[in-house]
């Protein structure tokens, strides 16, 4: 792996739960990244929530500390590539997450996630947090 990480929904919500093995993977990062479809799906998880203002303080606090990669010309190029291929391996994956992984691939970075069905994109790296 290149320490150059992205980081999705699920490694997210770990560390707004303090896990430790989340929190040392951090640690030998070289640089992290989030996009802001994971801002987007936080958001959501929020406002779904029993405790909707806390819920939105912690994802603006996170979004402030962090480098939010966006979506432009060149992700979608990505996700048209990567949705192509799994529809011709018959192996479809959630709209969020092939934006998540089309980020990951448009800056060559390393996704970090605990969503094993990334592996059914065979140029994406992914690092299991």
């Amino acid at each position: 792996m290149n320490g150059r990480y992205l980081l999705d929904t699920n490694i997210v919500i770990a560390i707004f739960g303090a896990e430790s093995s989340v929190l040392e993977n951090l640690k030998d990062a070289i640089e992290v990244f989030v996009p802001s479809i994971v801002i987007g799906e936080l958001y959501y998880g929020a406002y779904k929530s029993t405790r909707v203002a806390e819920n939105i303080l912690r994802t603006e606090e996170f979004a402030s500390k962090n480098t939010i990669l966006i979506c432009d010309t060149s992700t979608a190029q990505q996700y048209g590539r990567i949705k192509n291929v799994l529809r011709a391996n018959g192996r479809p994956l959630p709209e969020n997450d092939i934006w998540i992984a089309a980020i990951a691939e448009q800056h060559r970075l390393t996704l970090a996630t605990r969503d094993a069905h990334f592996q059914e994109i065979a140029t994406l790296q992914t690092d299991a947090w």
